[in-house]
């Protein structure tokens, strides 16, 4: 297949163990991730040929994360470098009632200081047939949203499919643009859009119709269509709208499903119990990389792209770190309804 272009921020994670505070913790777990290099890691573990844009200094934490991106197959030809440091953020894993908490320290990173004209962006797309991007870039800076705009409108310009999540993260919005300032702008050319009902009424100001959103343990997916619907109103040129939904129980047990629109049709995907969750960072992320892969893998059938996603975001739950390391067959054993974990020998 042709390959796919992800450009963003991969970052050194510190998080604490055994769901340990904060101020109680000696020591932390390493893992190297971000929203778009984690969206790479998946792709390369389902097969597809892809590329991580971004630019890292010049120091060992770097080489570590650099080396993390070989290791999984993600293609790292178009990494640039410069700048002084490696954007961090530290996690500190919520458990029952108590929520996790997330600390970035990003200020003045390598990637935070990225200018248009820095990337060759019609060498980078020569081969490329999609282009994935995330809120969280242009949250981080001036420059960083200008960059992806620039690569957004190259990448439109050569016919390449472009997607988005919309990621908003209300922690890194500080340098004195809102949101929607921003993100009306960058969206307008995607042609996949995902983002949950948060994302849409934060940088959009769209609301789910009739829905209360203080029921925060179980969602009604059909009470949330007209998320998707007022997304592919205000961005007409979009083919595909995507809400994820997640009911949450407690930090440990949420629920776990999704919603496809393609202005026709609606297609909702199944439930998932996450009784137990080892790790939920990144399960966006996960569900992303499973919708390209399904939508390149089946163009024809928005429903199996949609559950393969979900299906491979449930098991993302499952997994230390930031990435989804789970490959296909796992994924199509749980979209046939295979829930049993029992060991494969």
């Amino acid at each position: 297949m042709n390959s796919v272009i992800t450009f963003g921020e991969m970052m050194l994670r510190l998080s604490t163990p055994n769901y340990e505070r904060f101020s109680q913790s000696n020591f932390f777990n390493v893992h190297y991730g971000g929203g778009e290099s984690n969206v790479a890691v998946s792709l390369a573990n389902f097969g597809i040929s892809v590329e991580f844009v971004t630019r890292f200094p010049k120091n060992d934490l770097a080489e570590a994360a650099f080396l993390e991106l070989r290791k999984r197959g993600v293609g790292t030809q178009n990494i640039i470098r410069g700048g002084e440091r490696l954007g961090i953020y530290f996690l500190e894993t919520g458990a029952v009632a108590r929520a996790s908490n997330v600390i970035y320290d990003r200020m003045n990173s390598s990637f935070s200081e990225v200018k248009p004209g820095m990337f060759n962006w019609g060498s980078i797309f020569e081969k490329a047939s999609w282009f994935h991007w995330t809120g969280i870039s242009p949250a981080v800076s001036q420059s960083a949203a200008d960059t992806c705009l620039e690569a957004i409108i190259a990448a439109k310009e050569l016919g390449i499919t472009i997607s988005t999540d919309l990621n908003y993260r209300k922690k890194l919005w500080k340098y004195g643009k809102r949101s929607n300032d921003i993100m009306e702008e960058l969206t307008k050319y995607c042609d996949i859009i995902l983002g949950n009902e948060e994302d849409a009424k934060k940088h959009f100001n769209i609301h789910p119709e009739d829905v209360d959103v203080r029921d925060a343990q179980s969602i009604d997916a059909i009470r949330y269509q007209s998320v998707c619907r007022q997304l592919k109103e205000k961005f007409p040129n979009a083919k595909k709208i995507i809400t994820t939904l997640r009911g949450s129980t407690n930090a440990n047990y949420n629920t776990w499903s999704g919603i496809l629109y393609n202005g026709k049709d609606f297609y909702t995907a199944p439930v998932y119990n996450i009784t137990d969750i080892v790790d939920r960072v990144g399960s966006g992320d996960s569900f992303m990389a499973g919708l390209i892969y399904g939508l390149m893998t089946w163009p024809e059938d928005d429903e199996k792209a949609l559950h393969f996603a979900t299906a491979a975001s449930c098991l993302k739950h499952t997994i230390h770190g930031d990435a989804n390391l789970v490959s296909i067959d796992e994924v199509n054993k749980l979209m046939s309804g295979d829930q049993s974990g029992r060991v494969s020998r």
